[in-house]
């Protein structure tokens, strides 16, 4: 456990903006982008990328990518998606589409709209994308013979990490990378950092990143927003059709009964926040957090939280 303990995840979009998206570490960026692009790049220039504030931890939800200039020609965004949002392909789109504009100032000619690359990496499988490999690249091509693109501007990339499970013995360059991002303590990571020191190097980055009393409060308050969401959207729709039920069974009953809906939706309610908050300190704990921290962020006592994880 202290092992696991030893980094904070690169997944987490705060993290992984810190590791890649400052232009001391621009080396690791453009070695990860020559493993997704398959191709050489000569510069990247991270100049672009808009850093998290270094008084705003709270600002946990923030949109954080990083923005790459590719050898003085190319926009590129790369962002780290943790939470299955709705409509995850539209909003694809219209990143692509606000970095395409504005790659060109107002009276500008159309002719020096720089080609657009757009990286997602998600924590989650696509639900359109079932049955594809883990790595897809999308460009606009003729529908019919498939033969022919229209232009060459448009290129998004969607990388989807649970896939990449049982993968550890490919020959995939690109998967050293990914299996760090996952899992900096796998093995597949610790054979990638012995034949590509980029990867070692960021293993050391992460490392002092994992030190930082900042950057663990932000990395704290993000998991937390994000099991927040998530179980929020969870218990939501449970609780939606659970009052759902007993109210249209109690619109039937007496007007004496009403009182007693009043009652139940309240008394269902509080249960609701307290099933809310035991789902949260379970997701805690399955992320190896320790028992003190969970209490202070759900209210729970120790012993509750030292009960579940018994029972786990």
């Amino acid at each position: 456990m202290e092992n696991e303990q030893k980094y904070l995840s690169p997944k987490l979009d705060a993290v992984f903006q810190e590791l890649f998206g400052r232009q001391e570490r621009e080396e690791l960026t453009k070695d990860f982008l020559e493993k997704i692009l398959k191709r050489r790049i000569e510069k990247i220039d991270l100049s672009q990328t808009r850093m998290l504030g270094k008084d705003t931890p709270e600002d946990k939800m923030s949109i954080l990518d990083v923005r790459a200039i590719i050898d003085g020609t190319e926009n590129c965004n790369i962002e780290m998606q943790m939470v299955d949002h709705k409509s995850l392909a539209e909003r694809m789109l219209y990143y692509w589409s606000e970095m395409y504009k504005n790659s060109i100032k107002e009276g500008e000619s159309y002719t020096k709209l720089k080609k657009t690359i757009s990286i997602w990496i998600t924590n989650f499988e696509l639900k359109q994308l079932k049955g594809l490999e883990y790595h897809t690249k999308w460009e606009i091509i003729e529908a019919e013979a498939r033969t022919a693109g229209l232009t060459e501007a448009l290129e998004i990339h969607i990388i989807e990490l649970p896939k990449i499970q049982g993968k550890e013995e490919a020959q995939d360059e690109l998967l050293d990378w990914l299996y760090f991002l996952d899992n900096p303590t796998s093995e597949r990571t610790k054979k990638s950092m012995e034949k590509n020191k980029k990867v070692q190097d960021a293993e050391k980055e992460l490392e002092k990143l994992s030190q930082d009393d900042r950057m663990r409060d932000i990395a704290f308050h993000q998991k937390l927003a994000q099991m927040d969401y998530q179980v929020g959207l969870e218990m939501a729709q449970e609780e939606g059709e659970a009052r759902g039920i007993a109210r249209g069974e109690l619109k039937g009953q007496k007007k004496g009964e009403k009182i007693g809906e009043r009652r139940g939706v309240i008394k269902g309610e509080q249960q609701g926040r307290e099933n809310a908050k035991r789902e949260i300190a379970k997701k805690m704990l399955e992320m190896q957090m320790n028992v003190q921290d969970i209490s202070t962020a759900t209210g729970l006592s120790e012993e509750e939280i030292k009960k579940m994880q018994e029972e786990m």
